[in-house]
């Protein structure tokens, strides 16, 4: 088993004898510094080539976002292009496909390496360097963070007391050996070359076979020092054959391996198979575990002690921590809302509905279907033993007549208790909003949906125009085509929302999700879906796999709070209508039978905050 220290644990075995280990820095020790880190490459990598490969533009492309990030995954799997994530050769292959030549890759290179600035990590290390506490760093980054900040580390000290640190490339390994052979040190060995070399080793055929005489400083050195290892995911083959090399030597890594690392979880295989491989060999190996180079350069500070101007250097660009005291409040919290809900309050809903009793139980499913045959337009459904429904009286007798459907009075609904009642408010409610206006239902057992319709050519100019206004705010705050037909696919789409009734607070809401419904065919090849459609034949843009999901989630992947605010407005208006105004189920106009009859308001759901984080709502949820 693999021993671990925490970052302070490591700091106090460093501290002690800090002359006996060497350094060695990847990637990740530059992240703070403003260096983009290989992984960060290997994004940007990707979605260079993917925008080559599919036409797509690059500035439609966020590399750093999920649902781009899965998107371009999703599409090199199907294609033999790249090695798969987290392949140990998928930064090579990677940056080898989007620039082929030598000359285009240290272009790209200089260009990433000018972004940064040593952070504080940099200056601690630089601290150590000219105070002659840490003997070599071998690195296999291109940028000149080490080097700049041992400079100006340098500069602060008396001119008997600088370092001038020797740098070594790939293109003058002779320096390196130089100091190996002569122990001068400190020495900055940097195993895939500089910024500024001609040669840079980046590619699958670069890294195959490291540099022969930095191969053997580096198996060298790590017979006469210890070895820290941090920033370094341990891809590079090179890399790790060298490192494996020198376990081989008598006496090797006489300071141990210290192996850095946000979680001992987190380490490759090969890297865990390297430090098994150590401990066998009598090495100790341990496993650092610290969140970044500027934490464990705090807690290595933290014990050493370093001449004033060095000191006073270092602290000038130590980061702000992440936890800080804070003023404790002196006057109570706000009682304003601070956050709007999709969701409007129903001031008054449908308490009875007729009752038709028949001759032997009968399930819902029946119920609809014997509405359907007589095409009947009521909502109905089975409590049981009888026939809830709202409709007219005259329609109900006759589309029950069959099942000996008698009227006998009212049945009084309890949603908050009866599943069948809940059910029948629903259905009757996602029909009473669409009275009137230009949308129409969706009705799913999972779910219902309210669309916007399509206008027709064939409308008159007064319809036409009532439409239009109707569905003004709604155009403005979604700054988009409300209907229409997916590019390329030819699928016809509306933009709507999902209802859900609920009750929350005390009182009943009318909940609504925001969504584009997209009509694609059934598995059968018919188009269309009735509005009974079981959950098999629910919409294809719901379901995994779907064609055109990719086109739905970039619809909405740029629509931020602002506009998400607009489009929940713009929906809670329209489903409620004007203050005051009722809401009818099935539009009957008289005492002809019982029509289930809502009020809403148009104010959403705000929440209030709560030092208990027990959220509730001011006039809503």
């Amino acid at each position: 088993m693999i021993k671990t220290l925490t970052g302070p644990q490591f700091a106090s075995t460093f501290c002690l004898r800090p002359q006996q280990l060497a350094w060695f820095l990847g990637a990740g020790a530059s992240a703070s510094a403003g260096i983009p880190t290989g992984y960060a490459m290997i994004q940007d990598f990707k979605k260079r080539l993917f925008c080559q490969l599919s036409g797509v533009k690059q500035r439609e492309v966020d590399a750093n976002d999920p649902i781009w990030i899965e998107r371009i995954n999703l599409f090199f799997s199907r294609r033999a292009v790249l090695p798969p994530p987290d392949d140990p050769t998928e930064y090579a292959a990677a940056f080898e496909a989007v620039y082929p030549t030598p000359e285009a890759r240290r272009s790209y290179i200089e260009d990433a390496i000018k972004k940064g600035t040593p952070s504080f990590a940099h200056r601690v290390l630089a601290s150590l360097l000219t105070t002659r506490r840490v003997p070599c760093v071998f690195t296999t980054n291109f940028d000149p963070l080490v080097e700049t900040a041992t400079t100006l580390t340098d500069q602060l000290m008396e001119a008997n007391d600088r370092v001038y640190m020797t740098v070594a490339a790939i293109d003058n390994a002779d320096r390196a050996e130089l100091c190996l052979r002569e122990s001068r040190w400190p020495l900055l060995a940097k195993l895939h070359g500089d910024f500024q070399s001609v040669k840079l080793k980046n590619t699958t055929d670069e890294l195959k076979e490291q540099d022969a005489k930095m191969r053997r400083v580096l198996t060298a050195a790590c017979a006469r020092f210890g070895l820290v290892v941090i920033g370094y995911s341990g891809r590079d083959a090179s890399v790790m054959d060298a490192l494996t090399e020198a376990l081989a030597a008598p006496d090797a890594f006489p300071g141990g391996i210290f192996w850095v690392a946000r979680s001992a979880r987190a380490v490759l295989p090969a890297v865990t198979t390297f430090l098994e491989a150590a401990r066998q060999a009598g090495i100790s190996a341990t496993i650092v575990e610290s969140q970044t180079f500027d934490e464990l350069a705090a807690d290595i500070i933290d014990g050493i002690a370093l001449p004033s101007q060095l000191f006073n250097h270092v602290y000038q660009s130590r980061p702000d921590p992440v936890l800080r005291d804070v003023p404790l409040p002196t006057q109570e919290r706000r009682l304003f809302p601070v956050l709007q809900c999709s969701a409007i309050p129903i001031l008054s809903m449908p308490t009875v509905a007729r009752r038709v009793e028949v001759d032997a139980p009968i399930t819902t499913v029946r119920v609809r279907e014997l509405l359907r045959e007589s095409e009947v337009k009521a909502l109905a459904v089975s409590n049981g033993r009888d026939i809830v429904a709202f409709g007219a009286d005259e329609d109900l007798a006759r589309a029950f007549a069959s099942v000996g459907g008698r009227l006998a009075g009212t049945h009084e609904l309890r949603p908050d208790r009866d599943s069948w009642a809940l059910g029948l408010v629903y259905d009757a409610l996602t029909r009473a909003v669409c009275q009137g206006r230009p949308l129409f239902a969706r009705m799913r057992r999972k779910g219902h949906f309210v669309l916007v319709a399509n206008g027709s050519p064939k409308d008159s100019k007064a319809n036409a125009d009532l439409r239009n206004a109707q569905l003004s705010r709604l155009k403005q705050a979604y700054s988009s085509a409300l209907v229409g037909r997916v590019p390329n696919h030819n699928h016809p789409f509306n933009e709507g929302v999902k209802l859900r009734l609920d009750q929350a607070a005390g009182r009943w809401w009318c909940v609504f999700e925001p969504t584009t419904h997209v009509e694609t065919p059934r598995p059968d090849g018919k188009e269309g879906l009735a509005d009974d459609a079981s959950p098999d034949s629910a919409p294809m843009s719901l379901r995994q796999g779907d064609p055109v999901i990719d086109w739905v989630r970039e619809r909405w992947a740029t629509r931020y709070n602002p506009v998400w605010a607009r489009i929940i407005s713009a929906w809670a208006d329209l489903l409620a209508g004007q203050d005051g105004d009722t809401l009818c189920a099935l539009g009957l106009q008289d005492e002809s039978g019982v029509d289930a009859v809502f009020q809403l308001s148009p104010v959403t759901g705000w929440s209030r905050p709560s030092h208990e984080h027990d959220y509730f709502l001011r006039g809503g949820l």
